[in-house]
């Protein structure tokens, strides 16, 4: 049997096992199993501990479970709705209103975690409970939610930016400064999608607030103020170096605490919810992770990515046509890897082919930042998917049919950053000077 037909295989066993019930992290490692029993000389029991050892002993993991616990301490102690009723009123006249604090929220996270299934599992929980309250759309929050949560790995810092920046001898620094602008582009287009769908469905959007004057408007605003510092603080002392991404989840653990404290609305009952929530999520996250990187690892063995990156070696196309099968290429192994092995497992192929089509390596890195972006929401394996469905429990397909149109917004991206090169290359250029 040829690669390509293990690889289509494999697919249809994890679709049968996802749409039987099987746990999303079962389904992973069956199926990575028998990737290795039938198709790869290789022992099975041997890798499948290895790959769970090194996913979930990571010390960069370790930051998961505390944003997570950041999350469940907003969302518990009602800071959550203070900061909801604090941008109501500056967000009444704006299509869509309080939607777009799923998109807002996503980015100013994503800057703070560098993950996608901690800005999601973490804003979700922030956001879910008060939208439904106030009476917004579920799948429009849902898909939203989903799209955004990976805001978490191109708006820097990004471990996926490190991982690119090794794997192609490229500038981390520049790496970072090149994504600022496309994680603006995002938030924009999502946004605007938001807008559009809201002003086509205004029956479906809960009625804006009366006008408040300016100055009610202002003490309202005054609740957001504790967690706007909070936040501001954490990318601080991560900009500046003063902390790692794990030290900074530990200070925004902190100060939720301190900020609940001082608001009097922590108390033992709700801190003990809190901890034990955050556990619950992580460990489901962790499992996840530890099933996708064993099937990652039988993904490697087969080869099937590294033939998908010859096959188009092999095509000898033109420069637009090789981004646009590339394109193709990376939606398809987001299907079945996680955006790091996708890099990991291409990049000798394909780095050498898009420096000899004269496309810059920065923007090419975040050409599949965007690209990990979509792989997110694309069964069967859409981490982000999965981590909505656990927390709410809603079926993956019905919140992937919500991601719709933010995939497109996301396409649409990268068709402008790739008419438009100067979105991803231009903060770069102007910080630290043209690259040669």
């Amino acid at each position: 049997m040829g690669v390509l037909e293990v690889g289509g295989l494999l697919l249809f066993i994890l679709l049968l096992l996802l749409t039987g019930g099987v746990w999303i992290a079962m389904a992973l490692a069956i199926v990575g199993w028998v990737g290795q029993a039938f198709f790869v000389n290789t022992k099975p029991g041997a890798n499948l501990f290895s790959a769970f050892w090194e996913t979930t002993a990571s010390w960069e993991l370790a930051a998961l479970p505390l944003f997570l616990w950041m999350g469940e301490i907003l969302f518990r102690t009602n800071l959550s709705a203070q900061m909801f009723d604090g941008l109501a009123p500056w967000l009444s006249r704006v299509p869509g209103r309080l939607m777009h604090t799923t998109v807002l929220g996503c980015g100013i996270f994503g800057s703070v975690s560098g993950s996608s299934a901690a800005t999601c599992a973490t804003i979700a929980k922030v956001a879910l409970p008060e939208l439904d309250k106030r009476g917004y759309d579920r799948n429009l929050a849902l898909g939203s939610l989903a799209a955004a949560g990976g805001l978490g790995i191109l708006i820097p810092p990004s471990i996926t930016m490190v991982v690119y920046a090794v794997a192609a001898d490229a500038s981390v620094i520049r790496l970072f400064l090149a994504g600022f602008l496309p994680g603006l582009l995002v938030m924009a287009l999502m946004s605007g999608y938001i807008a559009w769908w809201s002003l086509r469905h205004p029956d479906k959007v809960p009625p804006g607030e009366a006008p408040s004057s300016f100055v009610d408007k202002l003490r309202r605003t005054g609740a957001l103020i504790p967690c706007a510092l909070l936040i501001v603080f954490i990318v601080w002392v991560l900009v500046a170096g003063w902390a790692t991404a794990t030290e900074s989840a530990a200070f925004g653990v902190l100060g939720s605490l301190v900020i609940a404290g001082v608001g009097r609305s922590l108390t033992w009952q709700n801190f003990w919810q809190g901890l034990v929530g955050a556990t619950r999520l992580s460990c489901m996250i962790m499992f996840i992770l530890a099933g996708a990187a064993f099937l990652t690892k039988t993904m490697a063995f087969t080869g099937i990515p590294r033939e998908l990156a010859e096959a188009v070696a092999a095509a000898q196309l033109s420069s637009y046509s090789l981004i646009a099968v590339l394109v193709v290429v990376y939606l398809v192994l987001g299907t079945a890897l996680d955006g790091i092995s996708m890099i990991v497992l291409t990049s000798a192929v394909v780095l050498p082919l898009v420096q000899k089509a004269g496309f810059d390596l920065i923007w090419f890195g975040i050409f599949i930042i965007i690209l990990i972006e979509i792989a997110e929401i694309t069964p069967p394996v859409g981490f982000n998917l999965f981590v909505l469905q656990n927390m709410t429990g809603i079926d993956s397909n019905r919140i992937a049919r919500a991601t719709v149109p933010f995939f497109v917004c996301l396409l649409a991206a990268i068709a402008l950053i790739t008419l438009f090169p100067a979105i991803v290359t231009s903060v770069p250029d102007a910080l630290m000077g043209v690259s040669r």
